[in-house]
């Protein structure tokens, strides 16, 4: 039987501001992508969010991201590479802290926002990221597109490298995301979404922006919490998998 996980970004609030129905998503995914505090996310809202996965039996994954609270973590920053490796394991470490103190631990490490895009083709970015990651813990699992340079340096640095495809985003040709600024960037349609789901789990490709169909193979389906009426479209994309036999698991 074919296997797909489900994961999501969660956790991206900050004090008294939340963006995601965290406990919502917890009740569909089965990975949580947690905000660490750079782009999104704070202390309280961490350990909220490891208890409640916990509870849940999600896995726990460490969202790292440029520092950029302000911007969300979507602008391009230059970051020098020992800084940018020791920025990943320090919001690694401060989540592993509210992890096993929930019974769980971190169980793999996704980039966010402009970080993720930036490692799909920069060396010197992505290996930053995987210095980090092996800083923190060697064996964590790294999540990321498929054919990234930061996959590429995951495996021969060690790391499990699980490509991840996105149930919500448009795709170019050569199988990188579409720029969110572009018109038709972001799917929010509930039929086109769960249509998009399917064909990834169940026959490794996609419709492109472009209308052609291109092959995505990946281990875990991204769905964005931000997205209006994510818990919704959630459950569906879900129920639509399990019945048509795709078992939705975690990763790891």
């Amino acid at each position: 039987m074919t296997s797909i996980d489900l994961n999501a970004d969660l956790g991206e609030g900050f004090g008294r501001w939340r963006l995601t129905d965290d406990e919502g998503l917890l009740s569909v995914v089965t990975s949580a992508n947690v905000a660490c505090g750079f782009h999104a996310g704070d202390a309280v809202t961490m350990r909220r969010v490891c208890e409640l996965a916990a509870e849940r039996g999600v896995r726990i994954g460490a969202q790292v991201a440029y520092r950029d609270l302000a911007g969300f973590g979507r602008r391009a920053m230059d970051v020098p590479p020992d800084e940018l490796t020791a920025e990943v394991a320090y919001q690694i470490g401060a989540l592993e802290v509210f992890a096993r103190a929930a019974g769980s631990r971190v169980a793999y490490v996704k980039p966010h926002g402009a970080l993720y895009n930036r490692v799909v083709d920069d060396e010197e970015q992505a290996r930053a990221v995987v210095d980090g990651v092996v800083l923190a813990n060697a064996g964590l699992p790294v999540l990321g597109l498929p054919g990234s340079r930061l996959l590429e340096l995951a495996g021969k640095a060690g790391l499990p490298a699980v490509p991840e495809a996105f149930a919500d985003r448009a795709y170019t040709d050569d199988g990188t995301l579409v720029p969110r600024g572009q018109e038709g960037a972001v799917l929010t349609g509930a039929e086109s979404v769960v249509a998009r789901s399917l064909d990834l789990a169940r026959h490794a490709e996609v419709g492109a922006y472009s209308g052609r169909r291109i092959g995505v193979r990946a281990r875990s389906l991204c769905l964005h919490g931000d997205t209006p009426g994510a818990v919704e479209l959630a459950r569906r994309v879900r129920t639509a998998l399990e019945t048509s036999g795709v078992r939705v698991e975690a990763f790891v």
